[in-house]
């Protein structure tokens, strides 16, 4: 089935993961893009990339993986830094497109040790640092 007549389900239909993973539209390398958002204040943290593998990892253990592009590997968010995500949802959107991951982020979300990664702010003709580093 393409994603297109999954549209037409009622809610509280399921569908099978495999359904899914065969209809999401990936680069050449397999990726998808997936939003992190704070699960209880709706604060988008970070945008990241996924794939087959890491998605289910993440299924699987409850903790945010992603495929880093700059490092070639998986990254399991906070391996190094301690500031983890636990993940409380995941959903696809119509398109297959992107991926909403719902977290609960423990620490700094932005590798710049920030609440989050969207800290650079338009304002008039302008660039406006919004937040700063957390200690």
């Amino acid at each position: 089935m393409s994603l297109k007549q999954f549209e037409k389900m009622e809610k509280g239909s399921k569908i099978s993961l495999e359904d899914i993973f065969a209809n999401l539209k990936v680069d050449d390398n397999g990726l998808i893009g997936a939003i992190a958002q704070q699960h209880d204040t709706g604060e988008v943290l970070m945008y990241a990339y996924m794939n087959e593998k890491s998605i289910k990892e993440t299924l699987e253990t409850g903790q945010v993986c992603y495929w880093s592009r700059s490092r070639q590997t998986y990254w399991r968010k906070g391996e190094s830094s301690g500031h983890r995500q636990k993940l409380v949802s995941i959903s696809f959107d119509c398109d297959g497109d992107c991926i909403l991951l719902k977290v609960d982020q423990h620490g700094a979300a932005c590798h710049t040790n920030r609440r989050n990664c969207f800290f650079f702010e338009i304002e008039a003709n302008h660039v406006v640092i919004n937040s700063n580093p957390q200690k």
